[in-house]
Formats: structure tokens, sequence, C-alpha cells
């Protein structure tokens, strides 16, 4: 335990130092990286608050056995939201609009630093207040039993799944988007939530299947909760192919030069080819594989499919944030894999640290034993 603790804090400080010294001697690709690591965790915390969000809301009990993992995962979001309020405030000029005034009245007003700033840290703040009182609530139960917890929860997770339509809907327009203007995507947002949930469920299915391997779930989880968990996958998986078929046929099919342009520079040069294996990562190989029934029970192939969606996400952030602060073409080097691994770091050190503040499993849940005895239709 002690050797592993040691081993992500070495990655950590790998990270801090080569991203340290990617901002002296490589600016653009330094930022451009954290800002990446910083989307990713933030990201896959708030995937972890959605799917609790989404289970409550549901008066779904299937998946209170390892509800323990998605909140645990709500302690990536932290880390995430400081890097990309690092990048905001100390090298704005990742956002051409910062040096160069976007065109349109609208844009202008939208598109200036303070306002920018402020919505970023109303979204964040709304995030975490939301996170903090659904996992608190959660655990105060086992302490209490308390039957009216669940239902506080309830009212707690429908309301955070409408805040989270709009504040993450304006997010993406505002950090991804707004990198390329005025190039303008109207199921953008969608998009990159279907890339959300789909990514964090394969990193909330490699956290269940570590923690059922190494003991504290091996007695709750079982074939059945795997089965739900890559239905799930193999669907959002299905979801993120649609929507990124929609958005590229419209474009296509429209041929405006101001939306076409944002393919044009990812099917060029050397980008061409991430651009291709981004739909293998991301739908091919996870539609392919998870179709039969067995594989979607299976552990090892269960695990496999989740490691490759989860690079799938990686490479999918990578591409819609790299081509305008890169160029023609893509740069991966020490630069980008440092602030890699120390996010990489960061977020497996605060799960574990969470997971340790908290019973494995809801004990005084109502849903508890239905979970428990969970079985598929």
């Amino acid at each position: 335990m002690m050797s592993q603790n040691r081993f992500l804090g070495a990655l950590i400080l790998a990270g801090v130092v080569t991203s340290a010294a990617g901002v002296v001697l490589a600016p653009t690709r330094a930022w451009t990286a954290l800002l990446i690591a910083g989307y990713l965790l933030a990201t896959f915390g708030l995937a972890g608050l959605v799917f609790i969000a989404t289970q409550y809301a549901s008066g779904a009990g299937w998946s209170v056995a390892f509800r323990r993992v998605p909140e645990a995962m709500t302690a990536i979001f932290p880390p995430g939201a400081a890097l990309l309020a690092l990048v905001f405030l100390a090298h704005p000029s990742v956002y051409a609009w910062t040096t160069h005034a976007p065109h349109g009245a609208f844009q202008q007003f939208w598109l200036n630093r303070p306002f920018f700033l402020a919505r970023a840290a109303i979204y964040m703040i709304v995030w975490l207040a939301f996170a903090v009182a659904i996992v608190r609530t959660s655990r105060q139960q086992d302490s209490d039993g308390r039957v009216g917890h669940t239902r506080r929860n309830v009212r707690l997770s429908v309301a955070f799944l409408a805040a989270f339509a709009v504040t993450f809907s304006l997010a993406s327009f505002d950090w991804i988007m707004s990198l390329e203007p005025p190039w303008t995507s109207n199921i953008f947002a969608i998009y990159n939530f279907a890339g959300l949930f789909s990514g964090g469920l394969a990193l909330l299915i490699l956290l269940v299947l570590y923690e059922r391997r190494s003991g504290p779930l091996r007695d709750f989880v079982n074939e059945e909760h795997l089965h739900d968990l890559g239905k799930l996958l193999f669907a959002f998986s299905t979801f993120w192919m649609y929507i990124w078929f929609s958005q590229y046929m419209l474009i296509w099919y429209a041929n405006i030069s101001e939306e076409t342009t944002y393919y044009i520079a990812r099917l060029r040069n050397a980008w061409a080819p991430l651009f291709l294996l981004n739909l293998i990562l991301n739908w091919v190989i996870p539609f392919a594989v998870l179709l039969p029934r067995g594989t979607k029970r299976s552990p090892r192939a269960l695990g496999r499919v989740a490691a490759v969606v989860l690079a799938g996400r990686v490479l999918d952030v990578y591409l819609m944030v790299a081509p305008p602060l890169h160029g023609a073409n893509p740069k991966l080097g020490i630069w980008e894999i440092g602030a890699l691994e120390g996010a990489a770091g960061a977020a497996l050190l605060l799960y574990r640290r969470a997971m340790k503040q908290a019973a494995p499993v809801p004990l005084n849940d109502p849903y508890l034993e239905e979970s428990l005895h969970y079985q598929n239709a």
C-alpha cells in the first residue's frame, strides 16, 4: 500500500517538474498539455457525480453495491478545476480571443476575460457544492441509517442534473469551442457530454474491477453488476459515435467555411491517422467486442475494452484542444506525457484517499439488499 502511494507521489512529482520545465522551455506545448490534463481530471470527477445523480434520480438500486467508487471519483474534480484555473489565470493566451478580439457583437460580449473567469468560477463552485453535498449525505447514512438521506439525495440529484445540463453546456463552449473562434457547433455540448460519460464509465469500470480484485468489493460486486456496466459502456460509446457523426454530417453537408475549418485542420497531415484512431478506440472496438453478452460479463474482456475507451477519451480531448495550438502536425512528447502522468498520479492518489474515508459499501442504504442480490432479467 505504501509503495503504491510512493509510486503515485513520484508520478505527481515527475509531472510537476516536467510541466514547470515545459512552461519555461516550450510554453505553448506545456500550457496546452496542462489544459488537456485539467479538463480530463475535471470531467472524470464530474462523470462520477453524474453517474451517482442519475442512479438516485431514477430510483435505481442495482449500483448501490459499488456506489462508493463513483463517490470517490468526485475527489478527482478539485485538482482538475485547479489546473484549469491555473491555465485560465496564468496563460490566457491559449485562447486567441484574449489577444485578438472576436468578430461579432455577441462574441465580443461573451468572450471577454473577466466574464469568462466569472463564469468558470460559477461552474466549478456549483459542481463542487453538489458533489460535497451528495457524497456527505450518502456517508451520513452509514452512521445513522436514516432513509431521509436517500430522499434528500434524490432531490439534490435532480437539481444537480438540471444545473449540470446548463453549466456543462456553457463550459464546453467556453473552455473548448472558444479555442477556435469563430467556429461553432450547436451540438458540441452534447458531444462533450457523450465523451465525458463514456470515458467516465470506462474509468468507473476499471476502478470497480480493481476494488473487486483487491478485496473491498469482492463479496459485493458480481457478474450482474459488470453486465450492466458493460451495457452502459456499449450504449454510450454508440451514443458518442451517433453524436460525432451527426456533427460531422451536418458540417459536411452545409459546407460553410466557418464550420468546415474544424475538420479540415484535423484531416490534414499527421492529424489524419489520429482522427481515424479516435473513431476506432471510442466506438469500433467497444461496439465489436461488447456486442456479445459474454464479454460484458467477463472481467478480463470488459476491463480491456474499458482501457481502450479510456485511451480513446484522452485522444478525443487531445484532438479537440491541440490542433489550433500545435499547428500543422501533432506534438506528443515529454511535455504532454509529463502533464498526463502527473494528472494520473494525482487522480489515483486522491481516489484511494477518498475510498478510505468511508465503508466500502453504503451500509444503511435501503437499496443495498436489492443490489447485493441483483439479477439481470
